[in-house]
């Protein structure tokens, strides 16, 4: 999970305001990450091995404090 909590914090510099305010929503809400860590252990259990399943991850959990 410190691979999706760094790229969140990453796309805290963004040039959109709201992605920088859901991105620190998110880093300073800590919370369980189900959604994440669901999407990780899928991703582990059908042999994807790809950097890109951590950025989709982080995806997953920007879309859902949104909605919040």
């Amino acid at each position: 999970m410190r691979k999706v909590d760094a790229t969140i914090a990453m796309r805290l510099d963004s040039g959109v305001p709201l992605v920088g305010q859901v991105a620190r929503y998110i880093i300073s809400a800590g919370g369980k990450r189900l959604r994440p860590v669901l999407l990780l252990l899928t991703a582990g259990a059908l042999g994807c091995r790809s950097e890109q399943r951590f950025n989709l991850a982080a995806v997953v959990e920007f879309i859902h404090t949104a909605t919040l």
